[in-house]
């Protein structure tokens, strides 16, 4: 099974940062996202998609970014039920943020915030890559192709 998502927009407000009871860090934001297409009326229709970022990432979030500035977000879909005041069931949708990067280019007045300090951007400590990078393989089971007979091997 796969729950994977990437969305890019402008944050709609500035991130709010929290803490658990327990000292967790979480920050939420909301991001404007256009669509691909225009309606019958020939405007671009934006949805405006709920994020939630957790300990570094959050902190992350919560300093470097800014209402209006461009986000890209990787992460997962959340659903989660819950009730009203009113004891109605609702629901509502979210994404779960794993990476945050800058979607634009960092701002000649840094508006408060120290952007030439920032990273470009963050990646949560349970996805980030293996320190190193990666290393292409030596040898293995690889044959290389004469170029010349024009067939493919399968």
């Amino acid at each position: 099974m796969l729950n994977k998502i990437f969305i890019m927009g402008r944050l709609t407000r500035d991130p709010e940062l929290r803490r658990t009871p327990s000292g967790t860090p979480v920050t939420s934001f909301s991001l404007a996202v256009d669509r691909d297409y225009k309606s019958q009326s020939g405007e671009k229709e934006t949805d405006f998609i709920d994020v939630v970022a957790w300990r570094s990432t959050a902190e992350f979030v919560a300093k470097y970014f800014t209402k209006g500035r461009m986000a890209v977000v990787e992460g997962r879909l959340q659903i989660r039920d819950w009730q009203d005041k009113d004891g109605n069931k609702r629901r509502s949708a979210e994404v779960v943020a794993d990476n945050v990067y800058f979607g634009d280019s960092r701002p000649a007045g840094n508006g408060g915030n120290s952007f030439n300090d920032a990273p470009a951007y963050h990646s949560a400590p349970a996805y980030s890559a293996p320190a190193g990078g990666f290393a292409a393989p030596v040898g293995g089971d690889f044959a290389e192709i004469d170029e010349e007979d024009g067939d493919l091997p399968f």
